[in-house]
């Protein structure tokens, strides 16, 4: 994924919009920290056909971010795996009546 891109630097800023700047992953805490990073519910790399669709995608601070991938290795934490089978592929979870909560 090439995220010097300007197809993904328009992307991630609808995102951040999309979702007012607030990490969407630090909320379920009842904390609020501005979102600087955009995440791939599906990773990018193993699901290429997902990487620019907005419901696979989730605004996060750097908090939010370490909870959702081990930053050393690129893996998904526990809490990126709970998060990837909750969201079903083509559905805006920011749409859906059912709201993430851990």
């Amino acid at each position: 994924m090439d995220y010097s891109s300007s197809r993904w630097r328009k992307k991630r800023l609808h995102i951040l919009k999309k979702d007012k700047f607030i990490c969407q992953v630090m909320k379920w805490y009842g904390l609020r920290e501005e979102a600087t990073i955009v995440h791939h519910i599906y990773p990018a790399d193993e699901y290429p056909e997902y990487r620019f669709c907005d419901w696979n995608l989730i605004s996060v601070s750097a908090n939010g971010h370490n909870k959702l991938e081990n930053r050393l290795t690129g893996e998904l934490t526990d809490l990126g795996r709970w998060l990837m089978e909750k969201t079903i592929p083509g559905q805006d979870w920011r749409t859906s009546k059912e709201k993430y909560s851990i």
